[in-house]
């Protein structure tokens, strides 16, 4: 509460006679030390009034005296010596005004002070119920399912049972999760499924947009769309639209989301972060709502972060406590709101039933309160209230949130690696389903795969003793599940990948597919076959290929067409030789393109060129070279550990694939093998990492270092529909200690430059060994801006949390580098199409047909990229997701080849036809997301 400042009057002095002394004639004084204001009415039946305490100190004997403030009735007080505080009450008034306080004893004024009096700035604290979705954590994860659809019963309860009360006084509830209302539609009775949409429609349940509190720095483009996709479905079911999306307990969240929730129709966005727990400083937003523009500046979404995502228990202490807040951060607007929850009988909160009294206590903070008025609602109700009084003052920002807690995946690199791999499967497999067999296209099989991925991204790693208790039964079963998302999505991705290009009906004949927009020369793996001993193009033109100990035959296929397929077919004639460049001698690796060489003491690489280039691309000065092994146990990055001495062999001695193997020991790990591949006719270096790791449990970090050597460069980093550069396109509150990146960074100056692709592993630092944080993490720990640096650091593992992840990941594991040195500066169409090639490579199937399929349909210009191409989820189309990577707004052109649509529409993740577009010149803006919907002959 503001605190009144005074001037204070002085009793008068009492004459003792003219013998005494100076002293003999001081009494002690009574003063009014201040008057306390709280930002609230009281309601009294002649009209609110503004209570005061004022603060007394009496310097004389006790006795009677009266209070008064301006003209209002006196107040008997009964003073006493020293400190006591007496409450008053004045008429409410909606203008400032002054008013003189006085103290009054025996007809004289001992004390009096005037105060300054405004109406209570906020007008209307709403409470938005909802319990926390954790999925697991408190309990198993199918306890959890039942606990949340619980709470979404109980609460479609307490909604009826208050629908006599006012409005605002109702039971309302704000799901947080999809997750929940998905469970729950696939669950229930034809009964309960209609009284569910009733109460959507009535307003009494909202649904917010995202499938679950997600790491949204985990995701893929494709699967963020998912993650809205699903709200949309069950809003189009409800027939009230999506308005809000809500991230409980999360700090941190990727700038792509603005445009792909927009996308989904949201227009607001309700974010509760954890109060303190290793939370950065996301805490610097708390209650400054703004809206948050996309990296295109064509969409925004109106954001509001509190302090935290659960306020329980006492009401009256709650928001008598937030308005003290609100007032002492001189919070400007007329309407705030507070997640409210239930309880555990412990006092847990996550995962809690409703709080059934909220309606009660509501009623009773409105009958002795005029101001402010409590409001239970939706948080589409509250959004859109606050929108219209205050949105014309609200600011604009535009950048990254950079997310925190992703750091935590690094504790299941494993499952990680291959979550990401799945979703990237996932998108292969819905385009080539556009390319092969759109009218077999099995939607209901790509969701529940979908919804595995999204599950293993969802922020509830482990039970809440996975740290202090890794081996007890409740953990080992949660991870089971965790794991189990995973592992599900991979299984169900590869079987879809399968469906669409049968494996076991290759024949002679085989077609390689390209699932790209353009072009495309790549290496390509033929699965075993003893039927066939060599590769042989069109007209028996035979093809260079290798064998492999495996049997199967690598090739280089090349200016395969884009969204479409070139045909081969296996000869019963040896192989033939390669012919090309590549070459592996020494500790040496080069092709007609590239050169490197391996620094025999470390197994890093030491030197990277470019043929007819006169420039290294390894710093000499840098801390690391290129790949270099680095461990830390503890936090101290300073004694971070290297690898032992390696060996080093050759691979694969060319002249088609040139590599080199190092292996050596290193702290952390059983053994560490560095294997370093170059192919005749690509510009790429690709590395493939595998670590045997020790079952540690003291907390520890892998870290695997590339000092690149591109001065003054810019760092640019993929994120889900965005592009960011660290400090640059970050807001105030971001995590800049670490990084979570999509597919590519690029180190870029104005004459050359090198991308940096990691399919595996997603988190990076810049600059250092930045991520050696442990436990909750003071506030003033948290680096406020990245280090300036071209070195960079893929984070592979740590095990640095306190609860919720994994203690440790004890055996094998493979991350997956790939490096393009370029010429000229960055090029963001080139750079965009590097990261897919890398996460979508050229795939082989069975011949089937009287020749290879055409391009399903070609686009220009090369700055708007393809994200997805898939069959709508009512099989009468195909849905193209477009981003426009150049950063400039351009005019796509679509060229239609295998199909030729009747019509196509622009779209969003409805996928409802909402307005016709020409094919020949498709608005697409910088940074843009743009969605299409091409009907199906």
């Amino acid at each position: 509460m503001r605190t009144h400042h005074l001037t204070l009057i002085a009793a008068a002095a009492i004459g003792l006679g003219l013998a005494a002394t100076a002293a003999d004639l001081t009494v002690p004084e009574t003063r009014v030390l201040d008057v306390k204001i709280p930002p609230v009415w009281l309601k009294e039946a002649g009209g609110p009034v503004q209570p005061l305490t004022v603060t007394v100190k009496h310097g004389g004997p006790a006795q009677d005296g009266t209070l008064q403030a301006g003209d209002g009735p006196a107040v008997k007080i009964a003073l006493k010596p020293g400190e006591q505080n007496f409450e008053i009450k004045v008429p409410a008034q909606e203008e400032k005004h002054s008013l003189p306080v006085r103290l009054v004893a025996a007809g004289k004024e001992l004390a009096a002070t005037t105060v300054e009096l405004a109406p209570p700035r906020l007008r209307e604290m709403w409470l938005l119920p909802h319990s926390h979705v954790d999925i697991g954590y408190t309990h198993r994860q199918d306890e959890v399912v039942k606990l949340q659809i619980g709470n979404l019963e109980t609460a479609m309860r307490l909604a009826t049972e208050s629908a006599a009360q006012p409005s605002g006084q109702r039971f309302k509830w704000n799901p947080e999760a999809v997750w929940t209302l998905d469970h729950f539609l696939q669950s229930a009775t034809p009964e309960k499924r209609a009284a569910f949409l009733e109460a959507v429609r009535r307003g009494d349940v909202g649904v917010d947009a995202l499938y679950g509190n997600m790491l949204t720095g985990l995701c893929r483009p494709e699967e963020l769309a998912q993650c809205l996709a699903i709200g949309v479905q069950i809003a189009n079911e409800t027939g009230v639209p999506l308005e809000t999306a809500s991230i409980c307990d999360v700090p941190g969240y990727t700038w792509g989301l603005v445009p792909i929730m927009a996308q989904a129709g949201v227009k607001y966005f309700a974010i509760g972060p954890n109060f303190a727990d290793r939370v950065g400083t996301i805490h610097q937003w708390d209650d400054q709502p703004f809206y948050w523009k996309s990296q295109s500046g064509n969409e925004r979404v109106l954001c509001w972060v509190v302090d935290n995502y659960h306020h329980l228990g006492d009401l009256e202490k709650n928001v008598l406590d937030q308005l003290a807040r609100l007032r002492e951060k001189d919070f400007p607007f007329s309407t705030a709101f507070i997640f409210w929850v239930g309880t555990w009988p412990g006092g847990g909160v996550d995962n809690a039933p409703p709080d059934e009294k909220t309606v009660e206590k509501a009623v009773a903070w409105n009958a002795k309160y005029s101001a402010p008025v409590v409001t239970i609602g939706l948080a589409r109700e509250f959004f859109r209230d606050f929108e219209r009084k205050h949105g014309a003052a609200l600011p604009e920002f535009a950048g990254d949130l950079t997310p925190y807690w992703e750091d935590g995946a690094g504790s299941s690199s494993e499952e990680t690696a291959m979550n990401r791999n799945s979703g990237d499967r996932l998108a292969q497999a819905t385009t080539l389903f556009a390319m092969r067999d759109p009218h077999g296209y099995p939607a209901a099989k790509f969701q529940a795969a979908w919804k595995n991925v999204l599950l293993y991204s969802e922020h509830t790693w482990g039970a809440h003793c996975s740290i202090s208790e890794p081996d007890s039964q409740f953990t080992k079963d949660q991870w089971k599940v965790k794991g189990g998302f995973a592992e599900d999505a991979e299984r169900q991705s590869k079987t879809l990948l399968e469906t669409v290009l049968p494996p076991d009906k290759l024949t002679s004949g085989f077609d390689v597919y390209n699932t790209t927009q353009w072009e495309r020369t790549d290496l390509v793996l033929v699965p075993a076959d003893p039927r066939g001993e060599a590769v042989v193009y069109e007209n028996d033109q035979p093809i260079p290929c290798k064998r492999m100990d495996s049997g199967g035959l690598f090739f280089l296929a090349r200016n395969v067409p884009p969204f479409g397929a070139k045909r081969y077919r296996l000869g019963k004639e040896p192989a033939t030789p390669p012919a090309g460049g590549a070459v592996a001698e020494g500790t040496t690796l080069r092709t007609p393109l590239l050169n490197l060489e391996v620094d025999p003491k470390s197994g890093a690489i030491k030197s990277l060129r470019l043929a007819g280039q006169d420039h290294d691309y390894v710093d000499a000065t840098a801390a690391v070279a290129l790949n270099d092994y680095r461990y830390v146990l503890g936090t101290d990055a300073k004694g971070a550990r290297t690898n032992g001495p390696v060996r080093i062999e050759v691979w694969e001695k060319g002249p088609l694939v040139a590599g080199l193997s190092i292996t050596s020991e290193a702290p952390g790990c059983k053994k560490l093998v560095r294997l370093i591949r170059v192919v005749d006719g690509l510009d790429r270096v690709e590395i493939f990492n595998y670590i045997d790791r020790k079952s540690v449990r003291e907390k520890d970090g892998v870290h695997f270092g590339f000092g690149f050597n591109v001065p003054g460069g810019t760092v640019r980093m993929e994120t889900p529909w965005a592009v960011v550069r660290p400090n640059v396109d970050q807001l105030p509150g971001s995590c800049r200690n670490w990084f979570t990146v999509q597919r590519w960074v690029d180190v870029s100056n104005a004459e050359c430059g090198i991308t940096w692709a990691s399919p595996d592993a997603p988190l990076m630092e810049i600059g250092g060994l930045t991520a050696n944080l442990l436990g909750s993490v003071p506030y003033g720990d948290w680096m406020t801006k990245a280090l300036d640096s071209q070195t960079l650091y893929s984070w592979v593992q740590n095990n640095h949390w306190h609860t919720n992840y994994k203690i440790d990941q004890p055996g094998g594991m493979y991350f997956c580098y790939i490096l393009r040195p370029h010429r000229g500066g960055y090029s963001a169409a080139d750079v965009a199409r590097f990261g897919l090639e890398t996460t979508r490579p050229l795939l082989v199937a069975a011949a089937s047909g009287p020749q290879a399929p055409g391009s399903l349909f070609t686009l220009s210009p090369p700055g708007v990229l393809v994200e997805t191409v898939k069959v709508s989820e009512d099989g009468k189309a195909l849905i193209l997701r477009l981003f426009g990577v150049s950063g400039k707004a351009e005019a796509a052109t679509l060229t239609w080849g295998s199909v030729q649509p009747p019509a196509v529409w622009l779209t969003d993740l409805t996928e409802k036809p909402l307005a016709p577009v020409s094919a020949a010149a498709v608005p697409v803006p910088a940074y843009g997301i743009v969605h299409l919907r091409a009907d199906l002959p």
